[in-house]
């Protein structure tokens, strides 16, 4: 498709992403500052970024690939970790619900920008059990309950309107107090971790790169080059 001149001067005064560079701080990451699992350190960073004032510290970048290894990525919500996994619900009819039922691997990455952190999860994620689900189905506001029900999420939807039809619906089915049933296609995925990376920024890009990787006898770390 040809650019309109006008298209054109716009283009020509967009801020230019070459020209945007952040210096980071002298401060880093050592390989005996790391605790004795990634669930650990994990915790550690992510008990920093919650006390930093960071706007939804558990938001993470989850990208899954489809069967023929077509990738795809979006941002979805941490909600527990411990030393089994990372997890977090969606609906299984999803895009990436489709995707790992074909192909189970997956990244996480929390991008914790602010604090000049990272941490990049590569793993493998199934289902976890239902009444886990039902449990922390019941924590959701309402409204989230409802919604988890009225979209079927990554399809093609008509309308706002429809959408939001469907939603009214169910809120007249379930009105606010009564107890709202978890969907059979919504659930949970925890992700096994196989490696985890924790970035740390550094002046003149020599960052610390240090990556916890699973082994036989346990977690092995190697320092990777920025």
């Amino acid at each position: 498709m040809p650019v309109h001149s006008a298209d054109a001067a716009s283009a020509a005064h967009h801020p230019d992403p070459a020209s945007m560079r952040a210096q980071y701080r002298a401060h880093g990451l050592a390989e005996e500052d790391l605790a004795g699992t990634p669930y650990e350190q994990f915790a550690r960073w992510f008990k920093e970024a919650a006390a930093s004032g960071i706007h939804e510290p558990n938001a993470m970048v989850v990208s899954t690939a489809d069967e023929a290894g077509r990738p795809s990525s979006r941002t979805v919500l941490l909600k527990a970790f411990d030393d089994r996994g990372f997890v977090f619900f969606t609906n299984y009819a999803s895009r990436k619900g489709r995707d790992l039922a074909g192909n189970p691997a997956v990244s996480l990455l929390f991008p914790w920008h602010p604090l000049a952190r990272q941490v990049i999860v590569g793993g493998t994620a199934e289902r976890i059990g239902r009444d886990e689900t039902a449990a922390y189905f019941r924590t959701r506001p309402h409204g989230s309950q409802l919604g988890a029900w009225a979209s079927e999420q990554s399809s093609v939807v008509g309308s706002r309107e429809e959408l939001e039809r469907a939603y009214a619906e169910l809120a007249a089915r379930y009105p606010e107090g009564e107890q709202v049933p978890a969907p059979p296609h919504w659930g949970g995925y925890r992700v096994a971790a196989e490696s985890v990376e924790f970035w740390q920024g550094r002046e003149n890009r020599l960052h610390d790169r240090l990556r916890y990787v699973s082994t036989e006898t346990g977690w092995a770390v190697e320092r990777l080059a920025p």
